[in-house]
């Protein structure tokens, strides 16, 4: 049997409550538990390096740090850190290293990477193009519709162009769906190969499932408008104009359309980002799950609630990338409305979608994911174009 793969990642997320530090957490979880030698670079309150089995963790205190978002912030003088990331790296000696994105840890992976000759993997998590399209179109939402659409579609353009001069650093790619590993190597004439997402079953579960009456529609995300949020406004809408009145909205996150929702829904408890039991249950409280992104690579809540025993409505570009069958474990509809009420009207559909999708979410391990991503990373590891393209460890002053 071959000996583990030595592999060092570089997360721009790993405490915050988003789907590249869930990832994260993960994956260090699982080299922990298999003794597989991992080491992980990300951000914390101070600048260390400790050890636990056989996982080395450095945190970086980010100084000047401007956000990107809702706890998510980038340092763009972080490469002050790159002697002594460095230093700990030639010591741990990786055979690949695996950034997250293009943000503060990924430049400073990128570097190491070509300071070292060491192969580097950069997973596609975050489809940001899609997400500056979708901002750009709010910012002129005053503006001529032909003069907001421009803008939005060249805000997108020029976004996607320049994660992909980013994304041709790496040496290959891994990414969520198959849409996008094809993207990926479409434009940056890298290997791309997928690599699936799981959940925890033992924290997202169906027995924690208790209930108060009323039929319970949830969420769990950042509210911003890349996540289309704004579509629960006409869910409600269209069920109260159905005569359906004995429901409420479990919107769980936080962002910059969490006011416009206060002042639109009528039934909706807003309770900001919940961790760990509180997460759990909010999930298991939940009989209908809504996500109305369509710019989500992934969505790992979509697993997470149906671990949850939870019946899914979502976009169709969703349930495509999971690989939800409509009509069994939720609905695949433009209209969420529709399947919401499908869900609320019929008690033996909602049991029968509840089993169909917890069976489905079980399925979905994270040893797996990420037996299959070492797989990954031999495979790639030994693809001539990347062969060709390591270089010898250069100098460093």
């Amino acid at each position: 049997m071959p000996r583990p793969l030595r592999v060092a990642l570089f997360s721009d997320s790993y405490y915050e409550l988003n789907g590249v530090g869930t990832v994260s957490r993960e994956f260090a979880a699982f080299a922990k538990r298999r003794e597989f030698p991992f080491l992980k670079v990300h951000s914390g309150v101070s600048t260390n390096t400790s050890h636990e089995g056989s996982v080395t963790t450095m945190e970086l205190k980010r100084g000047y740090a401007f956000p990107l978002d809702k706890d998510l912030y980038c340092d763009p003088f972080l490469n002050r850190y790159r002697n002594h990331v460095l230093r700990q790296l030639r010591e741990f000696q990786p055979d690949v290293i695996h950034i997250t994105g293009p943000g503060d840890m990924g430049v400073l992976g990128f570097w190491v990477s070509n300071l070292l000759g060491v192969p580097m993997a950069a997973s596609w998590h975050t489809n940001l193009h899609e997400y500056a399209g979708r901002r750009t179109f709010k910012t002129f939402g005053a503006f001529p519709a032909a003069f907001r659409d421009k803008a939005a579609a060249t805000a997108e353009d020029l976004s996607l162009r320049a994660c992909m001069a980013f994304y041709k650093l790496a040496h290959f790619h891994v990414a969520p769906n198959q849409d996008m590993v094809e993207v990926l190597a479409k434009h940056t004439g890298r290997p791309a190969y997928k690599m699936e997402h799981g959940v925890d079953t033992t924290r997202f579960s169906a027995a924690l499932r208790r209930t108060n009456g009323k039929f319970c529609i949830g969420w769990v995300g950042r509210l911003t408008p890349e996540k289309n949020v704004r579509a629960f406004a006409e869910i409600e809408s269209r069920l109260l104009a159905a005569g359906e009145n004995n429901f409420k909205m479990l919107l769980v996150g936080d962002g910059s359309e969490r006011d416009w929702l206060r002042l639109n829904l009528r039934n909706a408890s807003m309770p900001g980002f919940l961790q760990g039991e509180a997460l759990s249950q909010a999930f298991a409280g939940m009989d209908a799950f809504v996500f109305p992104s369509r710019t989500d690579t992934f969505g790992l809540v979509i697993l997470e609630a149906m671990a949850s025993g939870v019946p899914v409505v979502l976009t169709k570009e969703a349930g495509q990338r999971v690989g939800i069958e409509h009509g069994v474990q939720g609905y695949l509809s433009e209209d969420f409305s529709d399947g919401v009420l499908r869900l609320m009207r019929s008690p033996e559909l909602r049991e029968s979608m509840r089993g169909k999708a917890e069976e489905f979410a079980k399925q979905r391990t994270w040893d797996g994911v990420f037996d299959d991503l070492y797989g990954i990373y031999r495979e790639a590891l030994q693809h001539p174009q990347v062969k060709a393209r390591i270089r010898p460890p250069k100098p460093v002053r």
